[in-house]
């Protein structure tokens, strides 16, 4: 496509630009993967001069911590809407799983450059804290222990409700799992078993 083609086909006005070439950046990446994202081609596929991205991004890797952003921002938007759809709070923990493990599975690229652009940050992303994602496992699993759960607890049993998510979103997709998903009814049948199934071992030590 040539540079005037994409602009046709892309439009964008200049207050833009930065979010332009961010989307930009997340069709490459998804559609051809991360070896071929570059500045370049990102404003190529964006319609712009090859000089544009640099009003912006210094280079490859700061627009790659944006991708990371609008992505932490996108999985955050997935989670709330999970949790607005489910009933009680064992209902929007199991929710929140499933939300994780299809945010994932949409956007394999895309999830990816999260994770790979917050392995060597000193802090978690913005978009974990606060009210973001990451909280919103926390104070989920909060309101199940109705305030009893201690800081520590609290954040261990976070860390190992987002570790579970972050695990089976990587195995969900493996072939060995086929027969699973058809006896319980489809994938996300499967999904909403694996999650309610993860206190079974504390129940039976209790036993």
């Amino acid at each position: 496509m040539t540079q005037t083609a994409a602009s046709e086909a892309r439009p964008y006005h200049h207050g833009d630009l930065s979010r332009a070439l961010v989307e930009a950046a997340r069709r490459i990446l998804e559609t051809e993967g991360p070896a071929a994202l570059s500045l370049r081609a990102v404003a190529r596929e964006a319609g712009v001069s090859p000089a544009a991205p640099y009003h912006h991004f210094k280079d490859k890797g700061e627009l790659l911590d944006a991708v990371a952003h609008e992505g932490w921002a996108a999985l955050d938007t997935a989670l709330t809407e999970a949790r607005l759809k489910a009933g009680d709070s064992k209902e929007r923990m199991t929710g929140l799983g499933v939300a994780y493990v299809g945010f994932a599975r949409d956007n394999p690229a895309l999830y990816r450059v999260m994770y790979d652009c917050s392995r060597d940050k000193d802090a978690l992303p913005e978009q974990m804290k606060e009210e973001g994602a990451y909280c919103q496992v926390r104070n989920t699993i909060g309101e199940r222990g109705g305030g009893t759960v201690s800081p520590i607890d609290l954040e261990l049993a976070t860390i190992a409700a987002w570790c579970a998510a972050h695990g089976l979103a990587e195995m969900a997709s493996f072939k060995q799992f086929d027969a699973l998903k058809e006896a319980l009814g489809g994938e996300e049948a499967f999904l909403r078993a694996v999650f309610e199934h993860l206190g079974m071992f504390a129940k039976l030590d209790q036993a």
